[in-house]
């Protein structure tokens, strides 16, 4: 079968899957993608110390999660002034790319985007369109296609973090709206940017069909959607559900989250999905044991996929897979 092809549709007919598992195991399924998110934007150094932050200990952590086996980096840049938060500045975002490149030469690149518009509802405040990573020109792009109110228990930060603060709660207040994803998506198409869907709830499906049939984006469509956290329940029925419901042209993966994470990643692999790591969404790598670095997440998925007899997906694979050219230079 052409890499091409391999798309959740494969997988989610029961007959079919249980037909390919009793002849092949899982030694014809697609090749997994394994993500790496190096960072994200909530918690930092103060969660736990071997997250990177600046931009050339991305950049290294990176180079360390591809030769690992990631093929794809999900990164969120910091601030320069103030590394508890994600940077507002384009040119941030487009320096760490660079130095990714540089070190990468084929890794598919992910800045995140969110998208949509954050509430402060204390000063009633909407802010502008939040897309900062678009100008980067990053191959591929996170879109929250979902609307959520969360809040986050963020520990205290001391001076040799870069930036010293209190514990204290964030509030996350995100409205995602369609006219504003379509504005989003002319974006993405002038930069040439693939969007990866980033889904909260099995609700958001359906908001993302609605998207396609609107006729301006084309498959493959490369969704995400959380399991855990303040994402979707963790269990295997509900990721069943969710590829039921995607379309057929759509690549699958799951971002684990917490306590979850082993199970589902591994739920995951097994059900024909991708899977992403890192320690934007896992800090622990198990009980009161810290994550040593992204390249041990990445390892893990690596060791699991092998030992359950799953390919795992070269980057030229992947680029196939998600219909993306040549790597993208900075």
């Amino acid at each position: 079968m052409a890499l091409s092809n391999y798309l959740i549709g494969d997988y989610r007919e029961l007959m079919t899957y249980s037909d390919q598992i009793k002849k092949y195991g899982l030694t014809k399924m697609s090749p997994l993608i394994i993500t790496c998110s190096i960072t994200g934007g909530q918690h930092g150094k103060e969660a736990n110390p071997n997250l990177p932050e600046d931009p050339e200990a991305q950049a290294q952590s990176t180079l360390d999660a591809y030769n690992a086996g990631a093929v794809l980096v999900h990164a969120h840049r910091r601030d320069p002034a103030n590394p508890a938060f994600d940077t507002k500045n384009t040119e941030d975002y487009l320096e760490l790319n660079r130095l990714i490149r540089a070190k990468c030469p084929d890794i598919i690149i992910n800045n995140t985007c969110i998208g949509g518009r954050t509430i402060d509802t204390e000063n009633k405040i909407v802010s502008d369109l939040l897309h900062v990573s678009a100008g980067a020109r990053p191959e591929v792009a996170s879109i929250d296609i979902t609307s959520t109110s969360q809040r986050m228990n963020l520990g205290a930060r001391s001076a040799e973090m870069g930036s010293e603060r209190e514990a204290y709660t964030k509030k996350f207040d995100l409205i995602n709206n369609d006219e504003d994803i379509v504005e989003l998506l002319k974006e993405f198409d002038e930069y040439g940017i693939k969007p990866e869907w980033e889904m909260y709830n099995l609700t958001d499906i359906k908001r993302l069909r609605g998207i396609i049939d609107k006729g301006i984006i084309k498959g493959p469509h490369w969704c995400m959607m959380l399991f855990g956290g303040n994402g979707v329940f963790p269990n295997y029925q509900s990721m069943a559900l969710a590829m039921q419901m995607l379309p057929p042209d759509a690549i699958f993966s799951t971002i684990n989250i917490g306590g979850a994470h082993n199970a589902m990643m591994a739920q995951s692999i097994i059900m024909g999905n991708h899977v992403r790591v890192g320690l934007e969404d896992v800090v622990y790598y198990g009980p009161r044991q810290l994550v040593v670095s992204n390249a041990q997440l990445v390892e893990r998925a690596v060791r699991i996929a092998e030992e359950l007899g799953r390919p795992v997906a070269t980057p030229e694979q992947a680029r196939e897979m998600l219909g993306l050219g040549a790597p993208r230079q900075y």
